[in-house]
C-alpha cells in the first residue's frame, strides 16, 4: 500500500467529522479497492456482504483494475484525481495497494478528504513476515470494537512488522509461532488499532490482517471490521 508514511498494508476505516450518524439511518460506506497484489474484486464483495450482514449500511465502491502492461504498483486509482471522493459518506474503507506511488500531488489528493475531516492513521511498515498462521491476542484494555471478541488463530497470512505507530491505541496483537524465520517466532506486533485525529477528534480504525480471501471471510475478522465501521461512525461507544 502507501509508502512515505501514509497507508502501508492495511485496511483502514475512517469516520467523518460529522459523525455521529443517526442510529435509525444507514451508515454510508465507501470502499476504495484496487491496485497490486491482491484479489480486490473478490475482497470488495466479501467486505460488502459481511458489512450488510452485520450493520445497517449502504455501500458504494471506487475500484480500479490495472490494465495489461500497466505497472500494478502504481495503479491509476479513481481517487488519484478527485480530491472530493469522500463527499457524502460517513465512513471510508481503504483497501488499496499502490506500493510504488510517490507523486506528491497524487498523495495530497488521496489525503484531501482526510485533511477535511476524514482522517488517516500515520504508520510506517517496511515489510512483513512469511505466509504463516497468526495467533491473535485481544489487548487487555476494554474497548467497544473488541468487546465480545476472543483471540483466534488465522490461516496463513502476512504479519506486518517494523511497524511504528503514532499515538494510537492497540486493540489486537499478533505473533507467528510457526514462522519459517526462526528469529521472528517470539516477536509480537500490533495488528489492529484506533486513533483520534485532528481538532474534531474524528475516528480511525486500522488493521493489517487479512491479505487473502480465506482470512477475510472469517467471522471474527468481519465482526472486527463491522465493529470498526460502527465505532468510526459513532454508532458504537
Amino acid at each position: 500500500m502507501w509508502r512515505a508514511g501514509l497507508i502501508s498494508a492495511l485496511l483502514l476505516v475512517a469516520g467523518t467529522a460529522t459523525a455521529e450518524t443517526k442510529p435509525d439511518t444507514p451508515i454510508k460506506v465507501l470502499i476504495v479497492t484496487g491496485g497490486c497484489c491482491h484479489n480486490y474484486p473478490k475482497q470488495r464483495e466479501i467486505l460488502e456482504t459481511g458489512l450488510k450482514a452485520r450493520l445497517n449500511v449502504t455501500v458504494s465502491h471506487l475500484y480500479y483494475d490495472p490494465k495489461p502492461g500497466e505497472q500494478a504498483t502504481r495503479p491509476k486509482l479513481p481517487i488519484f484525481d478527485n480530491p472530493n471522493y469522500g463527499d457524502g459518506y460517513d465512513v471510508i474503507i481503504h483497501n488499496e495497494c499502490a506500493a510504488d506511488e510517490s507523486d506528491p500531488q497524487i498523495i495530497d489528493t488521496v489525503l484531501s478528504p482526510h485533511q477535511k475531516g476524514i482522517p488517516y492513521t500515520g504508520i510506517q511498515s517496511s515489510g512483513h513476515g512469511p505466509q504463516s498462521p497468526i495467533t491473535l491476542t485481544i489487548a487487555p484494555e476494554a474497548h467497544a470494537i473488541t468487546q465480545g471478541l476472543n483471540g483466534w488463530t488465522t490461516s496463513k497470512d502476512e504479519l506486518y512488522n517494523n511497524l511504528t505507530t503514532f499515538n494510537v491505541t492497540p486493540l489486537i496483537y499478533g505473533i507467528q509461532p510457526e514462522s519459517s524465520v526462526t528469529a521472528d517466532r517470539d516477536k509480537t506486533f500490533t495488528v489492529a488499532w484506533i486513533h483520534s485525529y485532528g481538532p474534531k477528534n474524528v475516528r480511525v480504525f486500522s488493521t493489517t490482517l487479512a491479505h487473502n480471501e480465506a482470512n477475510m471471510r472469517e467471522d471474527a475478522y468481519l465482526d472486527l471490521v463491522a465493529n470498526g465501521v460502527a465505532w468510526a461512525s459513532g454508532r458504537l461507544n
